[in-house]
């Protein structure tokens, strides 16, 4: 899919040279070191939890992703199932222009294909955007990262 001059990938293997090289920006904004690259990339791909990523690129320069994957909540009784966001990020360079908000549209709008009635996410670093986006905080998600958990109806 192409947008105002840039492209957008559907991608479900995360081991090729794009989606390493944006995710490793990525990590690297966020300051955190990884010893064995390939195993990463590698685990992304078989841990059973169906990812998908929507990467976006202007030309060979990478713009941001999105990270998703369909889960299901469940109880003894209950289960739900739900999208999940796992990792979002956008360039510096490419923030504020409305980047962020067309791929989580289009994570939102697979994962409403799916037949997910309901996204998960969690944030310390975007609140604001994700309210102006729909989302709203739900205490009662414990997410294992601490983070404030946020969730849409789709």
């Amino acid at each position: 899919m192409s947008v105002e001059g840039f492209q957008d990938i559907m991608m479900e293997d995360f081991t090729g040279p794009a989606f390493r090289q944006v995710f490793s920006l990525y990590f690297k904004e966020l300051g955190i070191e990884v010893r064995d690259w390939d195993g990463l990339f590698r685990e992304m791909n078989t841990d059973g939890r169906g990812n998908r990523a929507f990467l976006r690129m202007a030309g060979d320069q990478p713009v941001g992703f999105i990270q998703f994957c369909p889960m299901e909540l469940a109880s003894w009784f209950f289960t739900k199932r739900a999208g999940f966001v796992r990792e979002f990020w956008v360039a510096p360079a490419y923030r504020g222009q409305g980047h962020g908000r067309a791929l989580l549209t289009l994570a939102e709008d697979w994962l409403r294909a799916q037949g997910l009635p309901l996204v998960l996410l969690t944030t310390d670093t975007a609140p604001e955007f994700y309210l102006r986006m729909g989302y709203r905080p739900d205490p009662g998600f414990q997410a294992n990262n601490h983070d404030a958990v946020y969730r849409k109806e789709l």
